[in-house]
């Protein structure tokens, strides 16, 4: 028998603990573990899962809750700090040792320092980091780390700006941005070998672009940009992209795939549910000229990468290549926030689990047809406003 924990947050006052037996195909709500309010985005360490992070999204102040984690999935909160803004959405660790907070309702974001070799306790003197947008929106929406940067979809300004440690933990600055189409509304981002892919909420459109060299504002054209609305769609609705993820590469799974989700906000909907659409992008010309120190050059192809830091100061990238849809599934979920596979080194990147924000509960879907498909195992609905999970 194989069991899988795992822990889901939403808009309410507690973090739910699930168990999936993958034998039996039932899902079943362990427990409700109290936290602070809408722990809408959590997020566990990397290297222990033992601890897990939270963002409280409420306004006019949200917060970070820190969380140990026992063997049976059960919470117990070690901290609290503010996040520096109003309704953080979004929240993760950084390889640096620095909290993410990204607050959705101001035009900031913290990225809030841990106590030295103390991951669950966080310091207090962590400045919040402003975007240069004036008097214009500002919505940040998710932080990823790549390469030295944070990268982060500001879903108001249209811009993916990237950061950069200032001197001292919990300190950083912008150093650039990565324009987006006016209106598009950039809103979660993932990167496979230097091509940065986005999904974006306001155009319900996925695009593939190359990742410029920094520090700069430069914007490389589009390689790739494509619907996610199903094309079957002949109803009064409004669609929105909210999630994105790429699969790792095992022998079970052999390719890289992008898992995205569509929210359907009316005022017309489908009995079958929000979906979730898998692309495959196929790269024309995967090698990138990479320029080093002294001029030096080298070529560099996947899955080859460069993991230093500062080991290159420049890149210019010929990038050609398409995004496929694979397959529309229709979940029976009502606006889908977030979905997360499981871990590869459980197995569990054999399931997929995703949440609705309204109605459909919570659903475990399987990876078939090496990951081109997806069926579904089982549902719960016990309890609604399932935003965010993690496998531990």
């Amino acid at each position: 028998m194989v069991n899988f924990t795992i822990l889901s947050g939403g808009f309410s006052a507690f973090i739910a603990t699930y168990v999936f037996d993958s034998d039996t195909s039932t899902l079943t709500l362990l427990k409700q573990n109290p936290t602070g309010q809408n722990p809408s985005w959590i997020a566990s360490h990397q290297q222990n899962t033992s601890i897990l992070y939270a963002v409280n999204e409420v306004s006019p102040v949200g917060s970070l809750q820190s969380f140990t984690v026992d063997q049976d999935g059960g919470l117990t909160l070690v901290d609290t700090v503010t996040s520096g803004g109003s309704g953080p959405t979004f929240t993760n660790l950084l390889s640096t040792g620095e909290v993410s907070a990204m607050n959705f309702g101001s035009p900031n974001s913290s990225f809030v320092a841990t106590i030295p070799d103390d991951p669950i306790h966080f310091a207090r003197d962590s400045p919040v980091v402003d975007f240069p947008v004036g008097d214009g929106p500002s919505n940040p929406h998710m932080s990823l780390e790549f390469n030295g940067e944070v990268f982060v979809p500001d879903l108001g300004a249209d811009k993916i700006w990237r950061l950069v440690n200032d001197g001292v933990p919990g300190k950083f600055k912008v150093q650039g941005q990565i324009d987006q189409d006016a209106g598009s509304g950039p809103r979660h981002i993932a990167i496979q070998d230097n091509i940065l892919f986005t999904i974006h909420e306001k155009t319900s459109t996925l695009t593939a672009q190359a990742i410029p060299s920094a520090p700069n504002g430069t914007t490389l054209p589009l390689i790739a940009n494509v619907s996610i609305v199903p094309s079957d769609v002949t109803f009064n609705g409004s669609f929105f992209g909210a999630e994105i993820l790429i699969s790792e590469p095992t022998e079970k799974f052999p390719d890289p795939l992008i898992y995205v989700s569509n929210r359907n906000l009316g005022p017309e909907f489908d009995e079958r549910g929000d979906t979730i659409a898998i692309f495959e992008f196929k790269n024309a010309n995967p090698c990138t000229t990479v320029f080093g120190y002294a001029g030096s050059t080298t070529t560099v192809c996947p899955p080859e990468r460069r993991e230093h830091t500062r080991q290159w100061t420049r890149q210019e990238s010929n990038f050609t290549g398409s995004l496929t849809l694979l397959a529309q599934v229709f979940t029976g979920l009502k606006q889908i926030r977030s979905m997360s596979l499981g871990r590869v080194v459980d197995g569990g990147d054999e399931f997929l689990i995703a949440g609705a924000n309204v109605d459909g509960g919570v659903v475990v879907l399987r990876r078939i047809d090496g990951g081109r498909n997806l069926t579904l195992v089982t549902r719960n609905e016990e309890v609604a406003n399932r935003t965010s999970f993690v496998f531990i």
